[in-house]
């Protein structure tokens, strides 16, 4: 039986969903310093900063440079957040930087110089974008939507813009408009993880599993120690045939999270595939353990009494 259940089984699984987590609020915190330049590498001083959390825009935090150009903000929650620089003279600048737990994320920027007119534009456009994301956190989504759109008239290359544009089509569920969103995130910020992260999940939800791809590798090799990041690439390379590739980030979401139920189920079904089935029975187990009544569950059940026989 032990030859033969692989090819069985696997007629019973169900195909793989990908996963995007909801927030969970870690216990600790996290800080944030760093210091602002001109293109010389002289410190600047009473530079605006704006730190806007990825998770939710009503935590943010405003702050300026001291004397030397250094900035510090504690009391972080962890995650990503996008940060935009302005001084009065210089062409205003935007980031993304993650925030770890019990740890100090460091971000060092310099600033060209720039012309009046463009620095009143971004800073109407600053306005813009936080009254745009005090609608989406009241969830008024497409009052957000307009909002964000005023704001990138006047700053159309603002990736950080095009992201929450992206998020708030998201809400109302136009994929296409979601999607182009994230696209044109990513175009002007490449080395952004949220919108890699979130142009392959628009990507592989639309089906295009081999498209999404290389924006899951992408996020995954910006935020290595992220398990989402690593689970979400695993599905989608099991979407497009990769199994042993997909198996090892699956590896890798357990090792850095060991109570990551979705992974154990994807790396028991794995090894049924394999006719590995001590370690199908013991990933499988350890899903059932951590998500008794996860959907998924009555499957793996039946899955283990087939294995067990």
């Amino acid at each position: 039986m032990k030859t033969r259940c692989a090819g069985y089984v696997l007629a019973l699984i169900a195909a793989v969903v990908l996963a995007w987590p909801g927030p969970a609020w870690p216990q600790f915190q996290g800080r944030l310093e760093g210091v602002v330049t001109d293109s010389a590498g002289a410190p600047l001083a009473k530079v605006a900063i704006t730190i806007v959390s990825q998770r939710t825009a009503s935590m943010h935090y405003d702050l300026t440079t001291d004397s030397e150009g250094r900035f510090i903000q504690v009391g972080m929650m962890p995650g990503y957040y996008q940060i935009s620089f302005k001084k009065e003279g210089f062409m205003p600048k935007s980031s993304e930087v993650h925030v770890r737990i019990a740890d100090i994320a460091k971000l060092d920027v310099k600033l060209e110089k720039g012309a009046e007119i463009i620095e009143k534009a971004v800073s109407d456009a600053d306005r813009l974008f936080l009254k745009a994301n005090k609608l989406y956190e009241e969830k008024k989504f497409e009052e957000a939507v307009a909002i964000f759109q005023e704001a990138i008239k006047l700053s159309p290359l603002n990736w950080g813009y095009f992201f929450n544009l992206g998020l708030a089509y998201k809400k109302l569920e136009k994929k296409e408009d979601a999607l182009a969103s994230f696209r044109k995130a990513v175009d002007l910020n490449p080395d952004s993880y949220s919108s890699n992260k979130e142009l392959g999940e628009a990507l592989a939800k639309a089906g295009s599993f081999e498209e999404a791809k290389p924006f899951y590798e992408k996020a995954a090799a910006l935020s290595p120690e992220d398990p989402d990041a690593h689970f979400n690439l695993g599905a989608c390379l099991l979407n497009t045939g990769q199994t042993d590739e997909a198996l090892a980030h699956f590896l890798k979401t357990t090792e850095l999270k060991p109570d990551y139920a979705d992974a154990y189920y994807q790396i028991g079904t794995i090894r049924i595939g394999q006719n590995k089935i001590a370690e199908a029975v013991s990933n499988l187990e350890n899903f059932l353990t951590l998500a008794p009544n996860h959907e998924k569950a009555p499957l793996a059940k039946q899955l283990l009494e087939f294995l067990k026989k």
